[in-house]
């Protein structure tokens, strides 16, 4: 019988075991958005996760929507991001990037010339984002253009060209959460009257484009994409008909023969059973068309559901997020069915090592 501890391949990436890090936004990227030494420490420290999934990554100036998070667009970016990869790799781990444009989930000061975000909406989300001074509104976006669009689809796949070149074993599309690729796809988000709204047709065409040039740019393989039918975060309001425009994306995904999809159940962070949504159907279409594909699972599992999720075949593979925070060796602690430590929720954005790279292992000893 399968278990959470058993290898999985993940496309081309050989896995060790089927606990995944979730991406994680910490706020501690360095000037310019370039991971620290820190930074490379922190992730060796996770290395034992079957695959880390690293936090959100900007494709460019635009698509930042914090403060203090790492970009993938320029040359120390590159850099500072080959330093992880090799961490993580003499460690014996894997690591994908999470590429993200947050889009109209941003604000003025957090961009270049005071410059203002952008969506497939001018309208301004009930949403608040992380700046010099703390928590604020975000600012109302601006809509974009057909042939800026073209440009956001090309910006996504030379970001996933550096990725590969700063050395991760591939990346994973953030179309969840109420950022850019999900401001496309959900009707309550997306009002455009144009070829990339109104139909759900239309509404995934953006998805599409963003994961065909991935895919033809470092291999299907090595592409996935994580996804949140349901999660109301940044305002992301429930679509008009979730299981169609979903099961729509999912079968796209599937005919691309991407290596993964990671598939956020319920609320982020909140409740499982947020919103109905049948999960197991948009599984089984997946794996229709994608018969190696591999499904992953996140929100709130605990050792027993993980053991559970994928002993009856429901998942492939379990992301969890806190717990690798104050549990750098998650996966030990539940192979040994050991407690699990409570992370600390006032270090967990910005600052320096603190709440970062100080959490102790099972034994007490440094990470």
């Amino acid at each position: 019988m399968t278990t959470i501890f058993d290898p999985v391949l993940i496309g081309d990436i050989a896995a060790s075991n089927r606990l995944v890090m979730a991406p994680l936004t910490r706020d501690r990227a360095g000037p310019g958005g370039v991971p620290s030494e820190m930074t490379a420490t922190y992730y060796r420290q996770r290395a034992s996760a079957g695959l880390i999934i690293t936090e959100g990554t900007q494709i460019s100036p635009l698509g930042q929507g914090y403060l203090d998070t790492p970009g993938i667009h320029t040359a120390d970016q590159l850099a500072g991001w080959r330093r992880v990869t090799d961490a993580v790799h003499e460690a014996g781990g894997k690591i994908v990037a999470q590429l993200w444009h947050v889009g109209r989930i941003s604000h003025t000061s957090l961009l270049a010339d005071n410059e203002v975000p952008v969506s497939s909406t001018d309208r301004v989300a009930n949403a608040q984002t992380f700046t010099v001074t703390g928590f604020i509104p975000v600012s109302a976006p601006r809509a974009l253009s057909i042939a800026e669009i073209g440009a956001v689809v090309e910006d996504f796949r030379v970001a996933a060209r550096n990725a590969v070149d700063a050395g991760f074993d591939g990346v994973e599309v953030h179309g969840a959460h109420g950022y850019l690729v999900e401001q496309f796809i959900r009707d309550s988000i997306n009002d455009r009257t144009d070829v990339y709204g109104g139909s759900i047709e239309r509404r995934v065409r953006f998805v599409d484009e963003v994961m065909i040039a991935i895919a033809n740019e470092i291999g299907a393989k090595r592409t996935g994409i994580r996804l949140s039918p349901v999660s109301p975060v940044n305002d992301a309001t429930l679509d008009s008909s979730t299981l169609a425009t979903y099961g729509e994306v999912v079968d796209r995904m599937a005919k691309l023969q991407i290596a993964f999809i990671h598939m956020v159940e319920g609320a982020t962070g909140g409740a499982r059973d947020f919103a109905p949504v049948d999960y197991e159907a948009l599984r089984v279409r997946f794996k229709k068309g994608n018969e190696h594909g591999t499904w992953i699972v996140n929100n709130g599992y605990t050792r027993d559901m993980a053991l559970d999720a994928v002993q009856s075949g429901v998942a492939d593979a379990i992301a969890i997020g806190r717990a690798f925070i104050s549990n750098p060796d998650l996966v030990r602690r539940f192979k040994e069915n050991a407690p699990v430590s409570p992370v600390n929720a006032e270090t967990m954005y910005g600052g320096d090592y603190r709440g970062y790279t100080d959490y102790p292992l099972l034994n007490g000893d440094p990470a």
